[in-house]
């Protein structure tokens, strides 16, 4: 069984898939050794790792290299967050697509926000990105790969609630494999989305939104933490850093 098969059919499994975010080798590997079934790489941790803030600021080579070492060393299905596709038009967008396929992912993570400026794609262009990355993924091989499809409706919308089904249901019908809608906290808005789009829901974990069983009966086929993993080893390092040079002691690196 291929990886973007076995990707597809964790999606359809009686069970809610629990994604591990990683965002380097060692992250992958940990969270391969714990037992996750698959990885997503988060792009949050990635630029963090590297010194950069959120937002397709490093190149787009440098972050695909990251990808391809986890994609390389781990046994894994791996899902790639790339953001909105590291590009301005649609065939460089449809091009980044193809090269991180080649890398060996079973699947990508793509948003509808936009870069440059705030707001999202108009639900026309998004669509017409989706249907060229689907046909191009078909053409060169990649048959069912997994086009995560995430809109950022309740990040940038007051009332987001009608165009998130909207924006999905649109999205299901021009490629997607699965909706992704971050932000979403309110059990009866995640159950509302989840009934009305004819495809796995997957939702990102928050204050208050942590629970696997909580919303798989609500649901979601999907559940990811994004960079809150990520955000702790950060904050983790930092505060035994500072420890260590205000107490120029190095006892507490001991302790289990």
């Amino acid at each position: 069984m291929s990886k973007i098969q076995e990707f597809n059919e964790l999606h359809s499994s009686k069970e809610i898939l629990f994604l591990g975010n990683a965002w380097d080798l060692l992250s992958a590997l940990t969270l391969e050794k714990a037992g996750f079934k698959a990885i997503g790489t988060t792009s949050w941790g990635i630029a963090n790792s590297l010194g950069y803030e959120d937002g397709e600021l490093i190149h787009f080579d440098r972050h695909l290299g990251i990808i391809k070492t986890i994609t390389n060393h781990v046994k894994i299905p791996v899902s790639a967050d790339i953001e909105a596709g590291y590009g301005e038009d649609t065939e460089t967008i449809v091009e980044n697509v193809l090269r991180t396929a080649d890398v060996g992912v079973a699947g990508i993570n793509i948003e509808d926000s936009l870069k440059k400026q705030k707001g999202l794609r108009e639900i026309s262009e998004h669509c017409n990105l989706l249907s060229k990355m689907r046909k191009a993924l078909d053409d060169k091989g990649y048959k069912n790969f997994y086009i995560n499809a995430r809109t950022d409706t309740y990040f940038q919308k007051e009332n987001p609630l009608a165009e998130t089904i909207n924006r999905a249901k649109s999205y299901v019908e021009s490629g997607a494999s699965g909706i992704f809608v971050p932000g979403i906290t309110a059990e009866n808005e995640i159950k509302e989305v989840a009934l009305n789009i004819d495809a796995p829901l997957n939702v990102l974990s928050l204050p208050g939104l942590t629970n696997c069983n909580k919303l798989k009966a609500l649901g979601v086929k999907r559940f990811s933490f994004g960079n809150a993993l990520s955000d702790i080893m950060i904050a983790y390092l930092e505060r035994n850093a500072t420890r260590l040079l205000e107490y120029k002691d190095t006892s507490h690196l001991y302790e289990v």
